[in-house]
């Protein structure tokens, strides 16, 4: 579905990514890790569009979409969970889940279905966005995606700063999210977690790639020498 191939991303002059190469096949489960800093962030950011990359870099499908803009990127059905939620804080839950859905896709989620998933977001859907709690934001961050109905969804730093509760409650329901045929890429710094769901593992390091392979094929100690570079 999705391939990078030798991808860089700068920001101005810095260099952020050194030729990543990267795949995601139907219904695969991909984990991106490493320590702060490493790329995965930016690596999204680039896939999405929100940061450019050359052509022939970021291809959808087989269609080259580097050069698209983030919401033409959205309409093919990729979609983040962005690091940090960045919810509309004046908009209330439910505006910020139809915003989602503006992309125009067709497809089995809707409100009611994030509301079943998240039942917390149906009590407090007439409830600013700002006010919520930080996991809630998360959930209402997540439903937000889903409601563009994504064959790929990317979930950037999914349980940063989260209260482990709510991490958990996250992970109980992320099977609910991808076991409806839908792709995923983690990026998380919870080796643990992240390797739990994921059928393959990129660990980045320093804007590289530092190991890949399948989950049920590299050891601890693998992914403890490229995660840390020791």
């Amino acid at each position: 579905m999705l391939e990078a191939r030798n991808l860089t991303a700068f920001y101005e002059d810095f260099q952020a990514l050194f030729g990543l190469d990267m795949t995601v096949l139907e219904n695969q489960v991909i984990a991106v890790i490493g320590a702060n800093g490493a790329g995965k962030t930016t690596s999204m950011r680039a896939i999405t569009g929100l940061l450019p990359s050359s052509p022939g870099m970021v291809r959808w499908k087989g269609q080259d979409i580097g050069h698209l803009r983030a919401d033409q990127i959205a309409a093919l059905g990729i979609a983040m969970v962005p690091e940090g939620r960045q919810l509309f804080a004046s908009l209330n839950v439910e505006e910020n889940l139809i915003i989602g859905g503006r992309s125009g896709r067709s497809g089995v989620w809707n409100l009611s279905r994030v509301y079943e998933l998240f039942p917390v977001l149906g009590e407090r859907r007439h409830q600013a966005a700002a006010s919520l709690s930080g996991g809630q934001q998360q959930m209402a961050a997540i439903g937000r995606a889903l409601m563009s109905n994504p064959e790929l969804i990317l979930f950037d730093e999914i349980s940063l700063g989260l209260a482990p509760i709510i991490i958990k409650q996250i992970y109980q329901v992320l099977p609910d999210i991808i076991g409806g045929g839908i792709s995923a890429i983690v990026v998380e710094q919870d080796i643990s977690k992240a390797l739990a769901v994921a059928d393959r593992v990129y660990c980045l390091s320093e804007g590289r790639i530092a190991l890949e392979g399948e989950t049920g094929s590299i050891t601890r100690e693998e992914i403890f020498h490229a995660y840390f570079g020791v």
